[in-house]
C-alpha cells in the first residue's frame, strides 16, 4: 500500500475514533448535570406520579448505556430527536441555524484567510522593521482582548456612535445577499480580528523557517527580488503548517461562535445551543455538541490530509 494512502486511512480511522469518544463524553456530560429534566419540564408543582410518568415517557427510567446506544444509532441515521421545550424536530431546527452559522463563518474566513496570509508575507518582507512591528502589535492586541469585550467595543463605535451597521445581526431567507452581509458585518469583523493573529503569526513563522534554507540563499544570489523569493519559493514550501493553522481557525469560526452569536443575537447554532441550555433541553444540547465535535474533528482531519498530500517526500517515497 502506498504510504500516503496508508496515512490517510489511519487519519480517517483516528477521526472516527475521536468522534465516538466525543459522543461518549457529550452523553456523559449531559447525564451528570444536576437537576431533573422531568421536573424542569413540568415545574416545581408536579406530583411524584406525574414526574415518574414523564421520566418513563422520556426514557429516563432505562439504563444509561441503552439510552446512549439508541441515541447514537438514531444520530447516525440523521434522527437527532425532538426538542423537549417545544416539541420540534431538532434536525429540522438545526438545519436553518447551521446554515446561518456557516454563512457567518464563511464571510469571516473570506476576509481573514487572505488578509492573514498577505500580512504574514508583508511582515516577513519587512522583518524587524516598523511594518512588521505594527502588524504584530495590532494583531496580538486584538487576540488578547476577550471576544465579548471586543464585540461590545466594536458595536459601540460602529453601531451606536457612527450608525454604520446594525447592532443586532438578524438575518432570514427573504433578505438579499447585500442585506445579509450588512447584517453580519460586525460579528464577522470581531471573528476576523480574533483569528487573524493566529494565522498571521503562523504564516510569518513558517516562511521565516523556510527562508533559512540553502535554495533561498541561491535565489538571493541570483538577484531575485525579495518579495518574489518569498511568494514563489518560500511560500509553497511553508504551506503545510499554514494549512494546519488555517483549518484550526476555520474550525474555531464554526464551533467557537457561541459567544459572538449571543453578543449580537445572531440566529445561529451558538444562540440555539445557549437558549436550550437555559431550558435544560438535553436532546438539543447533545445534538449541538455532537455536530460541533464532528465539524471540529472533520476540519482537523482535513488539515492533516492536506499536510500529508502537500509533502513531496510522502508523495514520492522513492
Amino acid at each position: 500500500m502506498h504510504p500516503v494512502l496508508k496515512m490517510v486511512i489511519q487519519r480517517l480511522a483516528l477521526g472516527l475514533l475521536l468522534l465516538w469518544a466525543a459522543s461518549v463524553l457529550i452523553f456523559l456530560g449531559t447525564e451528570i448535570l444536576p437537576g431533573d429534566v422531568a421536573a424542569a419540564i413540568l415545574g416545581q408543582g408536579a406530583t411524584e406520579q406525574a414526574l415518574a410518568n414523564m421520566r418513563a415517557e422520556l426514557g429516563l427510567d432505562r439504563p444509561a448505556v441503552t439510552r446512549y446506544l439508541e441515541w447514537l444509532g438514531n444520530a447516525l441515521h440523521g434522527d437527532l430527536g425532538v426538542a423537549l421545550s417545544n416539541g420540534r424536530d431538532i434536525a429540522e431546527a438545526i438545519g436553518g441555524r447551521m446554515s446561518n452559522t456557516l454563512f457567518l463563518a464563511s464571510v469571516a474566513a473570506a476576509i481573514s484567510v487572505p488578509l492573514s496570509i498577505f500580512l504574514g508575507l508583508l511582515a516577513v518582507r519587512f522583518r524587524n522593521r516598523w511594518p512588521d512591528k505594527l502588524i504584530s502589535a495590532v494583531t496580538l492586541t486584538s487576540i488578547s482582548l476577550p471576544e465579548f469585550l471586543l464585540g461590545y467595543v466594536i458595536m459601540y463605535f460602529f453601531s451606536v456612535q457612527w450608525g454604520l451597521f446594525p447592532s443586532v445581526s438578524n438575518i432570514n431567507g427573504s433578505m438579499s445577499l447585500g442585506e445579509k452581509l450588512n447584517a453580519v458585518a460586525l460579528p464577522a469583523m470581531v471573528l476576523t480580528l480574533v483569528v487573524l493573529a493566529h494565522m498571521m503569526r503562523m504564516t510569518r513563522a513558517a516562511i521565516l523557517n523556510v527562508m533559512q534554507s540553502a535554495y533561498i540563499e541561491t535565489a538571493e544570489l541570483k538577484g531575485l527580488r525579495r518579495f518574489t523569493i518569498i511568494a514563489r519559493h518560500a511560500m509553497p514550501n511553508a504551506i503545510a503548517p499554514i494549512v494546519n493553522v488555517v483549518m484550526l481557525n476555520l474550525a474555531y469560526l464554526v464551533v467557537g461562535v457561541v459567544v459572538i452569536e449571543v453578543v449580537f443575537v445572531y440566529p445561529g447554532m451558538g444562540q440555539y445551543l445557549v437558549d436550550h441550555v437555559a431550558k435544560r433541553d438535553v436532546p438539543v444540547v447533545q445534538a449541538c455538541g455532537l455536530i460541533f465535535a464532528a465539524v471540529y474533528i472533520g476540519l482537523n482531519l482535513l488539515a492533516d490530509i492536506i499536510s500529508i498530500l502537500s509533502n513531496p517526500r510522502l508523495r514520492h517515497p522513492k
